[in-house]
């Protein structure tokens, strides 16, 4: 039964995200392509990454890794800036713009209205706990340790 459960809210919650995002960005005049869409989110699920953890992330080469990065920054989608640690290296970020478009802060924020209105502080306390728990203990990303740590 739990299997079950957490096997369609894993569905639901990828379609919806696959949903509102395409149907977002089919509506407003973006000119972006799919994969420059599926890169600025990877770019921001990341945080900040370099140019290089980008690359490695999605599995490209880092000059493939350039382009795309070039032309979301040169669309406003993607902002780059000097690491204070290697003067060399860039960190990427998404912009208001992107965020804006996207809007998945708004959905993430209504989600968790709606939650707080129907459970009690105590349930949604534990629902949090279970979440952290699935995120960083059971479910860890590849190349990353069961307490949320990169593989050296």
């Amino acid at each position: 039964m739990l299997e079950q459960i957490v096997k369609t809210a894993y569905k639901e919650f990828t379609l919806r995200f696959y949903h509102e995002l395409f149907a977002r960005f089919q509506d407003q005049e973006t000119g972006l392509t799919a994969a420059e869409i599926f890169a600025a989110e990877a770019i921001r699920a990341l945080g900040s990454p370099t140019v290089n953890e980008f690359a490695d992330f999605m599995h490209v080469s880092t000059p493939n890794a350039a382009y795309k990065i070039n032309s979301l920054v040169r669309k406003g989608y993607v902002e780059k800036t000097r690491s204070a640690q290697d003067k060399r290296e860039y960190l990427l970020h998404v912009t208001r713009k992107y965020e804006t478009y996207c809007g998945a802060g708004d959905r993430v924020q209504s989600a968790v209205a709606r939650i707080r209105e129907r459970f009690s502080p105590e349930e949604c306390a534990k629902f949090g706990e279970m979440l952290s728990v699935i995120s960083e203990e059971l479910l860890p990303f590849e190349g990353e340790q069961p307490d949320g740590q990169n593989k050296s």
